[in-house]
């Protein structure tokens, strides 16, 4: 099973980057994704693309590497940061939508502590699931070697790291408002 996980990984990696926003437009030109949630959804990847670019910009191209491969990619590792950067979208729209199953309405109308908090829990729970996923597939691991990223825990001989459990922390600081900013200003437009 192990084997078919690993053999399997790059490429599940890859189809659901790249189909996060195919699916997306589909169900958004069904009526079944709000315009909303379209737009949140490229939100969260233009976020997601400040740490993805120099995540595997300086890894591949530096003496500062922050990901060290267990098994090489298949493709360019631009395809991948590609990937990655739309699985960060998918991410912060799945924390959106987590809104609608812990949070009472209105959602995302003005500041709420428990939406902030059920946002901030995901960030937390999704970026410790990718980095376990990685290693657990011995695909790749983020290098826990340097004071600003130690190492939390070890899992399977690889190190699982507090650098990307910060990055989704400050992420989803900055991600809340801009959507609560977003959902109003479309409510003020759709009342005019």
């Amino acid at each position: 099973m192990r084997d078919i996980i690993e053999s399997c990984f790059y490429r599940a990696d890859l189809a659901v980057g790249f189909g996060s926003p195919i699916l997306l437009l589909v169900l958004r030109l069904r009526g079944r994704v709000r315009s909303l949630d379209w737009r949140l959804f490229w939100v969260g990847a233009l976020i997601g693309m400040v740490w993805e670019v120099p995540i595997f910009v300086l890894t591949r191209h530096t003496s500062i590497p922050i990901t060290a491969a267990i098994r090489e990619f298949p493709f360019h590792y631009v395809v991948f940061m590609i990937s990655h950067t739309l699985w960060d979208g998918a991410i912060f729209l799945a924390g959106v939508w987590l809104l609608r199953l812990f949070c009472a309405p209105p959602l995302l109308a003005r500041f709420r502590w428990p939406e902030l908090v059920v946002l901030l829990a995901w960030g937390q729970v999704s970026a410790l699931l990718v980095e376990l996923s990685a290693v657990l597939s011995r695909s790749w691991t983020f290098v826990g070697d340097y004071w600003w990223n130690p190492t939390l825990i070890e899992v399977g001989g690889y190190q699982i790291t507090l650098m990307m459990q910060l990055l989704w922390l400050v992420a989803y600081l900055i991600f809340y408002p801009i959507a609560i900013r977003m959902n109003t200003a479309g409510r003020e437009l759709a009342a005019t």
